[in-house]
């Protein structure tokens, strides 16, 4: 559907910061950039609204959500208070194949992070694509026996919100940010999940606070209006 096209490639804009931050959306501009007609367009808005990452008002129209510190923390937090249930569902009721998911899903990511490691100069935006895929399928597995299809709707939506933070600090090191070790931190959630130890749920917690605080660090804050 068109209207799905639509919403893929906002969302992949906004998320990426190539619409910037408060950024009106007008929907002649975007039928221009986009090649699509007016009325795909207003579903995906309004989708994107529903998500957080699109405003609108009656006078104004669409516009990009602002970015804050606030927000930011906040979406950060209820992340945790999502994930933690879902997790602990998870290891409750997880099966061999969930278990499998979670070791494949590492397994890919920590791939990844490899093949980047290599790499001379400046990551290209087709690594971070797959390095943020991989990212997420990982975190993915571990919730995914949770038996919940909201709990799961919710910890996607709240991905999505708090991606729009993290891509611009995963690129070199942050000058001013808490030293981490990003691989070591999944391995550990991994490792206490599969033995279905409550550390998993505090491991999660602290490896989101912990990309909090890099993202705090990463950013001046507050942006401008």
């Amino acid at each position: 559907m068109l209207s799905e096209v639509a919403y893929q490639r906002l969302r992949a804009d906004i998320v990426s910061g190539a619409l910037d931050a408060g950024k009106p959306l007008r929907l002649e501009a975007l039928r221009q950039r986009y090649g699509l007609s007016f009325s795909p367009l207003r579903e995906a808005l309004m989708r994107l609204q529903s998500e957080r990452l699109v405003l609108s008002t009656a006078l104004r129209g669409f516009s990009v959500a602002p970015l804050s510190l606030e927000e930011m923390k906040d979406a950060t937090e209820t992340r945790i208070l999502i994930e933690s249930e879902a997790l602990r569902r998870s290891m409750q009721g997880g099966d061999d194949d969930w278990e499998a998911g979670i070791v494949a899903a590492f397994h890919a990511l920590s791939r990844q992070v490899e093949r980047q490691s290599r790499l001379s100069g400046e990551v290209d935006a087709s690594d971070m694509r797959a390095m943020e895929e991989r990212h997420y399928q990982f975190h993915r597995a571990l919730i995914a026996h949770c038996g919940s299809p909201r709990l799961l709707e919710l910890a996607d939506q709240l991905y999505i919100e708090t991606q729009r933070y993290r891509l611009p600090s995963l690129v070199g090191k942050v000058a001013g940010a808490p030293p981490r070790d990003v691989s070591a931190e999944h391995q550990q959630i991994m490792d206490a999940a599969l033995r279905r130890s409550e550390d998993a749920v505090r491991h999660l917690a602290e490896h989101y606070r912990r990309t909090a605080e890099v993202i705090e660090a990463s950013i001046a804050w507050p942006l401008p209006a």
